[in-house]
């Protein structure tokens, strides 16, 4: 009951003692108005309140769920280094049964497709390449004794160095095995190993290593984690100093390869959190300029790949086999320009185009016109037709020509020495 008073006066209220009031609860008495009030608004709201307290938030819900420690999702949520982990909201006992699905497991993930994609299938591969059986026969086994590792009574090394001279076409072949053998690989670069963060670059590795492994968990599909010249972002050249970045990549994959299976990207361990091991395979040029306890024989298996002329004969004419260039028509060009990096022949057929492009550029309106036409076109309105060239020997060994006469001047201008007329030889 509300007192009657006027609301600028002070309300004076004294308790009335049990033993004069006639109801159980306490009451107060207004000596301006004297009226009698009841506290069984205030016991009711405060139960009501501890009711709320100890209600859950639904009979299916998980959100109140404890781990193993006695913490609960959000609690781990909030912990996680700036909430990178992907894996958390795919825990068994951390999300309802009704979101995960029991028919994809307990670590499924419905959208691991359209969230997380990192893996590369190789659909832009179109056509017949040779693979050379060497090169193919390296990695194949490479893979299989990764995955039947449990089943062997030797140490697999958890990582496959492929080496080798520039533009032999290491990325390109093992690509090429990928799509034949069905691998979805999760691929890095070498710009990846740097950051302006102190540790960003390991924890990404962590974290695409786990995303290999999740691909084979989740997917059923054979994967492995590639990283591209790799010498680039940790090989030592000259006077060059080691970042703090480089050394936790050098020590987070040789811890890699040491535990495969327990791999932490910030959060704490868990007994049941075991990651599938996936192979590394990584290219680069020169791995002498890499810290030696990571090559070494125990934690990476090198391949030194060197085409001999074989598999430059057979890759070339795979190449021009669509031009209509005979095999013996590729050993001449091959034996005109001998020493050369399998790059260079695809260089040298791309050369060929460059005269049927600039006829292509007048046909559609000149210099002048290029942008309009090649970018601020309508939808409805297409490109006129490029013809390719048709591709002769003489052809073909004039762009070589073309292309050495760069590469010679290259070599001999070196015009830093003027620029820097300080460098050492």
């Amino acid at each position: 009951m509300a007192c009657s008073a006027a609301p600028n006066l002070r309300n004076l209220r004294i308790p009335i003692p049990p033993n004069i009031s006639s109801s159980s609860s306490s009451q107060l008495f207004c000596v301006r108005c004297c009226c009698i009030s009841s506290n069984n608004n205030n016991e009711k709201k405060k139960k009501k309140q501890q009711k709320e307290v100890k209600k859950r938030l639904s009979s299916q819900s998980s959100w109140e769920a404890k781990d193993a420690e006695g913490r609960d999702y959000l609690y781990r949520l909030g912990e996680e280094a700036d909430n990178m982990n992907i894996s958390v909201g795919q825990r068994h006992g951390f999300i309802d049964q009704v979101f995960v699905g029991n028919f994809l497991g307990q670590d499924s993930d419905i959208v691991f497709d359209y969230r997380h994609k990192l893996t590369r299938s190789f659909q832009y591969l179109q056509g017949d390449y040779y693979i050379a059986p060497l090169f193919l026969d390296k990695v194949v086994c490479h893979i299989v004794k990764n995955y039947i590792s449990h089943l062997l009574n030797v140490k697999v090394p958890l990582i496959l160095g492929i080496w080798g001279g520039k533009g032999q076409g290491k990325s390109f072949q093992t690509e090429l095995i990928f799509q034949a053998m069905g691998v979805e690989p999760v691929i890095m670069s070498a710009g990846e190993l740097e950051s302006e963060r102190a540790g960003e670059p390991g924890k990404l590795i962590r974290e695409r290593y786990r995303t290999a492994s999740q691909v084979v968990k989740n997917q059923g599909k054979v994967s492995c984690l590639m990283i591209n010249d790799i010498d680039a972002g940790l090989g030592r050249f000259g006077n060059t100093q080691m970042t703090v970045n480089n050394q936790i990549v050098v020590g987070t994959l040789m811890n890699l390869s040491d535990n495969p299976t327990r791999v932490s990207v910030g959060q704490d361990w868990r007994e049941a959190d075991i990651t599938n091991r996936v192979p590394i395979i990584v290219t680069g040029n020169d791995f002498s300029t890499i810290y030696a306890p990571l090559i070494r024989d125990g934690r990476m298996d090198k391949f030194y790949w060197q085409p001999n002329r074989e598999d430059i004969l057979n890759i070339v004419n795979r190449m021009y086999e669509k031009d209509g260039i005979a095999r013996d028509e590729v050993v001449k060009i091959v034996d005109t320009f001998p020493n050369q990096a399998l790059d260079f022949y695809g260089a040298l057929r791309s050369r060929t185009y460059d005269t049927s492009i600039l006829k292509w550029v007048d046909e559609i309106g000149g210099v002048e016109n290029l942008g309009n036409k090649l970018i601020k076109r309508r939808k409805d309105e297409s490109l006129p037709v490029f013809i390719p060239p048709e591709q002769t020997v003489e052809a073909l060994l004039e762009s070589g020509y073309s292309l050495l006469r760069e590469q010679k001047l290259v070599m001999e201008s070196k015009l830093s020495k003027e620029y820097m007329k300080n460098i050492e030889d």
